[in-house]
């Protein structure tokens, strides 16, 4: 299961870095505009993304920081907001190789933002969840970004393994 999510923390940094470039050639206007999507606008559902992961990675490792609200808006900035987008898919694939597959199976218990009752399962669904999450909401990001006249991006996880995946694969890191 170790490479398996290591390849999801790879394929995750590189499906946000296409998003971030096509979102990057957007004005402003367009970057704000809300077009009814759960959170509003590419700018609110990328920082939402980011909010839930530093939720998540707060959980697992105990530390950074986490917002106490999913629609917090951590940077108002679409440059800094891509910035700590980076520094955040490089935590979390650090968080993933510092795993064992004895860590994955165990455990884990976390409280739950919208309903504070503590949860308990293995950490391994938590760290599913993670990047299921993160695709759900860039696939809600394209869809924003095609209805505003950008692009649309080729995001499968399976074109990753094609092209930037296959040395990752190959090598096992």
């Amino acid at each position: 299961m170790l490479d398996h999510y290591r390849m999801f923390a790879a394929y995750n940094a590189w499906a946000n870095r296409t998003l971030y470039e096509a979102v990057g050639t957007l004005d402003d206007d367009a970057y704000r505009k809300n077009l009814g999507a759960f959170f509003g606008s590419l700018h609110g559902t990328l920082n939402h993304i980011l909010c839930a992961d530093r939720i998540w990675l707060k959980r697992f490792t105990g530390t950074g920081e986490a917002p106490t609200s999913l629609d917090t808006i951590l940077h108002d900035d679409f440059a800094g907001l891509w910035t700590a987008r980076q520094v955040e898919d490089a935590r979390l694939a650090a968080y993933i190789d510092r795993l064992s597959e004895a860590q994955i199976a165990s455990d884990f218990t976390y409280t739950p933002v919208t309903n504070p009752t503590p949860v308990t399962h293995p950490l391994g669904p938590a760290l599913t969840h993670v990047f299921n999450h993160q695709t759900h909401h860039r696939g809600q990001c394209h869809g924003l970004l095609t209805a505003l006249g950008g692009p649309s991006l080729t995001l499968d996880m399976i074109y990753f393994v094609r092209t930037e995946g296959s040395a990752f694969l190959h090598n096992g890191s």
